[in-house]
């Protein structure tokens, strides 16, 4: 309860960032809360082949790139309503990750992370490559596009209420398929896949649609994070941004609903305000983190969880 309850807190907290940062006239609250929500949503497709599939996949960022770069490309070339945008972005990852799952999914342990990384950083350097599209110092996008033909995204509070939103979404999603028989399968995998195939059941087709789902999500956070940022470069596609995806679900904690939400939110809101006082901030956060994993077992999401039960 304590960590459903804390869950249910930030995202009050998350709904009522507008009204705040009106109120302070800060608008760049928005931003910084808004990206985190993004890195969040990210950190949610991870954490449904990480903590409960125990895939530690090192090439999710590849899938945030193809989201980003479907969205910029298919905006230079006139086509900037969001209902085509972000289909494409989530079609085109989920597509990426069914062609590669079937290699990468026929390893595991160091294997899988080497060849996941190996496939993401052809992507890196593809975009790298690609002239037409910004190469190397990545590509603008014109505008951020409309709703069925309707201008509402150029408010930055109705697009962070719409990253709010996908983020609901994401976390109910996410509750609701680690509940069901697919959720069961996947854990059980984690735990012993040879036992699960003897009892009759089709552990690579259960691993596959995981990894799918998983990446089409991921995609559509990458389609979030250029819409926002109104930019998408290689730099996004770059393993250390599948390692920062990584830690984030370690911190707020693996195989957990609400893990990285908590993840997300703490590490990039550490990296804002550490920065604030030192170009080395990572310096802080490291320690930090062995200090959360050493004791907070569970993460953030176990720690709530046993404060919640404190009389």
């Amino acid at each position: 309860m304590g960590a459903r309850f804390a869950a249910f807190a930030i995202l009050a907290l998350l709904a009522a960032v507008p009204a705040i940062a009106a109120l302070l006239d800060q608008p760049f609250y928005l931003d910084i809360f808004g990206r985190a929500m993004v890195y969040a949503i990210a950190a949610i497709s991870l954490n449904l082949i990480l903590g409960y599939g125990g895939l530690i996949s090192f090439g999710h960022a590849a899938f945030i790139g193809i989201g980003g770069y479907a969205v910029g490309i298919l905006s230079v070339n006139g086509i900037d309503d969001v209902l085509l945008q972000w289909p494409a972005a989530i079609g085109a990852a989920g597509m990426f990750a069914l062609l590669t799952g079937f290699v990468v999914l026929r390893t595991g342990g160091a294997h899988f992370i080497m060849i996941t990384l190996a496939f993401a950083q052809m992507l890196f350097f593809l975009f790298t490559s690609l002239e037409l599209y910004g190469g190397d110092d990545g590509l603008s996008i014109p505008h951020r596009g409309t709703l069925a033909g309707f201008k509402v995204l150029d408010s930055p509070v109705a697009l962070y209420y719409l990253v709010f939103a996908v983020l609901a979404g994401a976390l109910a999603l996410s509750a609701r398929l680690v509940e069901s028989r697919f959720g069961m399968v996947l854990r059980g995998c984690k735990s012993n896949e040879r036992r699960m195939r003897a009892l009759g059941f089709s552990t690579f087709r259960y691993k596959l649609a995981a990894y799918v789902l998983s990446g089409a999500l991921c995609g559509f956070a990458g389609a979030l994070l250029a819409l926002e940022s109104e930019f998408v470069g290689p730099s996004v596609l770059h393993w250390s941004r599948s390692g920062e995806l990584i830690v984030m679900v370690v911190m707020g904690g693996m195989g957990t609903v609400f893990g990285p939400l908590f993840g997300a939110l703490a590490y990039l809101m550490l990296g804002h305000f550490l920065g604030d006082l030192t170009k080395h901030w990572h310096v802080i956060l490291g320690p930090v983190l062995i200090l959360i994993v050493l004791y907070a077992r569970g993460g953030l999401a176990g720690l709530f969880a046993r404060l919640g039960k404190r009389p």
